[in-house]
């Protein structure tokens, strides 16, 4: 079956039982790429580089991070000595100039790749001196390392997502571990600040359970998902930065000058933090320059669409399973990944470890 076959009607918003959903712009879900792991992040840079990466969760991947040639194929990224790291080879290799554990891959205006390595395979235990955050420039020659010690990321974190400021002087990352909080880095000096750690609005929502297909989704060993701050996009102007935990349903938001501001004592960048609404259980986010917010609805195997205080449902499809990561090409087009976290060995010890997911691009 060809691409353009698998392809949903153009006229149509579609739900998961193949019929049109109530909606504003019509949209349509094609298949970009299948990969055989689990894919989490994408990025397409300013010349349309598209870079994918898939997280060491449940296997040791033979690639962490790679580049999504036209012809279908992955090119290890930025090379192959980068993603040379095996989970049985720990010992024998170094954290710092391997790729450990890879969650996300975001492009900056310039053209320059960071790479977001949490280093805590299978969400697990944090690899000492793994985390990091990675520039790789448009010659893929990596320029800058970041490294984060235990203040930033503790045993028990996972660094999850960034996004950065307008005058690309800082990075703000999420943190979706035990103990949520948000990180802010200066990159010219690689100093780094855990900020609103613990504070409720990165915290997980007691009251909210992840369910899909109507059931809660749960662990074998009982433990529901327990997944922090997350989702992170930044309004078009740069002031404002948003968030919000996956097991929760608020979106919150802080200004970035207040992030920005090392001296702010903590009570005082609380006393910022907003509730903007309920996006319901959401991975990732993204805002366009029109200031529209796309949000991962997980539950759903949607995209909603967030304009102001009305959230709309954009596209839905049973191929979304658990949509994760957006990114925008340079012509506006809004690609998504799907990752298939409820299809993980995680939730039922007799499905493979190997996880087969989709990078999609929507036409709307």
């Amino acid at each position: 079956m060809s691409k353009e076959e698998r392809n949903l009607p153009s006229d149509s918003v579609t739900s998961s039982n193949g019929t049109a959903a109530a909606s504003g712009a019509p949209a349509r879900l094609v298949v970009v790429a299948e990969f055989e792991h689990q894919v989490t992040g994408v990025t397409v840079t300013p010349s349309n580089r598209i870079i994918v990466n898939f997280p060491r969760w449940s296997e040791d991947a033979p690639l962490s991070v790679a580049e999504l040639r036209p012809d279908g194929s992955l090119r290890p990224f930025p090379n192959a000595e980068w993603n040379a790291w095996r989970n049985a080879k720990k010992d024998e290799m170094t954290p710092h100039d391997h790729w450990v554990c890879v969650q996300s891959v975001v492009a900056d205006a310039r053209g320059n790749v960071w790479v977001l390595d949490p280093a805590a395979p299978a969400q697990d235990r944090v690899v000492p001196g793994g985390p990091k955050l990675v520039k790789i420039d448009p010659q893929d020659r990596v320029l800058q390392t970041i490294a984060f010690d235990e203040s930033i990321a503790p045993q028990g974190s996972y660094l999850n997502d960034v996004r950065f400021s307008a005058d690309g002087q800082h990075a703000f990352l999420t943190e979706s571990g035990a103990r949520g909080a948000l990180v802010v880095v200066d990159l010219a000096s690689g100093k780094s600040r855990r900020v609103l750690d613990g504070h409720p609005s990165t915290q997980p929502e007691k009251d909210v359970q992840i369910q899909v297909e109507g059931k809660v989704l749960r662990r074998t060993d009982g433990r529901g998902v327990e997944f922090s701050a997350d989702g992170i996009a930044l309004s078009a102007d740069g002031r404002w930065l948003y968030w919000q935990a996956i097991k929760g349903r608020t979106l919150y938001r802080v200004p970035t000058e207040a992030l920005r501001d090392d001296s702010l004592p903590p009570e005082q960048l609380e006393s910022q933090v907003e509730k903007v609404g309920e996006n319901g259980p959401a991975d990732g986010l993204w805002i366009d320059a029109a200031d529209r917010m796309y949000v991962s609805a997980v539950q759903e195997n949607a995209v909603k669409v967030r304009e102001g205080q009305q959230l709309r449902m954009l596209v839905q499809d049973a191929r979304l399973r658990w949509p994760d990561t957006f990114s925008q090409g340079p012509d506006g087009t809004m690609y998504v990944t799907a990752s298939h976290i409820p299809d993980m060995n995680w939730f039922d010890a007799a499905k493979p470890l190997a996880v087969k997911t989709t990078l999609f691009r929507i036409e709307q």
